[in-house]
């Protein structure tokens, strides 16, 4: 069985199809990017797995646990963290506390404990700051460490984003739009750096992007959509070679040709 998979989902509001009978599945330790012009349903599958949305029909399967009607903290707990396309930091408040709100679903004590600051949380509190610091450390936030986000270039701010969906330690990461809004030299920083997440720390990354010389780069396998239906998917050179593909994202078939 897959890692996690999306068996025939659909979602409508009102007379709008949103997404009509999807199937994919992503293979742990791999990129699986969606790929499709805007409208086409890929930022409604991530808020239809963190159960923003109910579907309507079918179902998301992972680690053989059917999550389509959990509770949306219950992904969380069970190894499902996101990014958003408009960031969703704390902006009054520093890189550093941003990372350690990652790290609530890994807290353990209640709040007579935590009153009484006893040594159990005292001890987790250094285990979730020392993790923090590694996370600084792994995406080279050091020089930002206790700025204010707000104050932070867009870029950086989508990096601490990053950062704070790895502090709450996930199988799976969904990137929604990670490279929207980065310089060319970010962009080429972001990839090291997924590229790092999938081998050195082993977690699985289903991406949503627009970026096509970024998708050719870092994705094992790619799907295209459009007005909610899959057009096709499979390797990425084949998806982005895919007639029909070329068509419905820009309207031309030489859409995603290099000179």
């Amino acid at each position: 069985m897959s890692f996690f998979e999306a068996k025939n989902i659909s979602i409508r509001f009102g007379g709008i199809r949103a997404l009509e009978l999807v199937n994919f599945d992503v293979k742990k330790g791999e990129v699986f990017s969606i790929i499709g012009p805007n409208g086409a349903g890929k930022t409604t599958i991530f808020n239809c797995i963190n159960r923003y949305y109910d579907l309507d029909e079918g179902a998301f399967i992972f680690n053989e646990k059917d999550i389509s009607r959990v509770r949306p903290h219950v992904v969380a707990n069970l190894g499902i963290a996101r990014t958003f396309q408009n960031i969703e930091l704390f902006r009054r408040m520093t890189v550093v506390d941003n990372l350690l709100l990652g790290r609530h679903r890994r807290r353990r004590s209640n709040l007579f404990a935590e009153a009484l600051f006893t040594g159990f949380v005292r001890k987790q509190e250094i285990e979730n700051r020392e993790k923090a610091e590694d996370i600084i450390d792994f995406l080279d936030l050091q020089a930002y460490r206790d700025q204010i986000i707000e104050n932070l270039p867009y870029g950086v701010q989508k990096t601490v984003e990053i950062g704070r969906a790895l502090a709450m330690e996930p199988e799976l990461l969904l990137l929604d739009e990670p490279s929207s809004g980065m310089t060319l030299e970010e962009t080429e920083e972001l990839s090291f750096w997924i590229t790092d997440i999938k081998e050195e720390l082993g977690i699985t990354i289903l991406m949503v992007e627009h970026n096509m010389k970024f998708i050719k780069e870092i994705s094992d396998r790619t799907m295209a959509m459009s007005f909610g239906e899959v057009i096709t998917q499979g390797t990425t050179a084949e998806v982005l070679e895919h007639p029909e593909v070329l068509k419905a994202y820009l309207g031309e078939e030489d859409a995603f040709t290099e000179n």
